[in-house]
């Protein structure tokens, strides 16, 4: 990490709130490139994190991405591997890194509140060697990290899991059909291996 973590606007706002010292202190102290022990296991045990990309011409997307614990992989001290799974076919966000590899990630854990962001850059692997390792993937989503730094937890809410999502690949389980994919709206426009006939036919 050569560059500032700060651009100009922030800048503008740091000196207006007199926090430009917090901030420079903040990048020394808690921000950096590789994975941490601590940060490897908070990972792996988080069901949940959001991503923000953004396409070509800069128009942001935000997601959520979720599965059991462990289900986002740190491949090595600076990479992380996603798995891809089934969702409505869209593709914002992986769509997005194939126009502009620049992500944020944000890794939330509700109960014990704590949160962890890394930034960097995306890359979508269809051979990808973890792919087998992977239930339900379709695909790997290797992140290249720049910055991983912690954020105070103090506005996170205390949530607690009732359950996780049946949806949520795991070995030896299929998960069930959603139901948006059995309305007749969308019956035609699935792809042919999530088709299923009509009710009554």
């Amino acid at each position: 990490m050569t560059e500032s973590a700060y651009h100009d606007g922030m800048r503008q706002l740091q000196d207006r709130r007199e926090t430009r010292a917090l901030a420079d202190r903040l990048e020394a102290v808690t921000m950096r490139s590789a994975f941490t022990d601590e940060d490897q296991a908070f990972i792996q045990r988080c069901r949940m994190f959001f991503i923000a990309t953004a396409d070509g011409q800069g128009q942001p997307e935000c997601s959520y991405k979720g599965g059991l614990p462990g289900f986002v992989q740190v491949a090595d001290p600076h990479t992380l591997a996603i798995p891809d799974y089934d969702g409505n076919g869209q593709y914002r966000s992986w769509g997005n890194v194939l126009a502009n590899p620049r992500v944020g990630l944000l890794f939330i854990d509700f109960e014990t509140p704590k949160r962890l962001r890394v930034n960097g850059t995306a890359v979508v692997s269809h051979d990808d060697p973890l792919l087998a390792r992977m239930p339900g993937a379709v695909f790997v989503i290797r992140v290249t990290a720049e910055r991983i730094f912690p954020n105070c937890p103090r506005y996170i809410h205390k949530m607690q899991l009732l359950e996780e999502s049946v949806y949520a690949p795991r070995p030896g389980h299929t998960p069930p059909v959603p139901a948006w994919k059995t309305f007749d709206v969308f019956r035609d426009a699935l792809p042919p291996r999530d088709r299923t006939p009509p009710a009554g036919s």
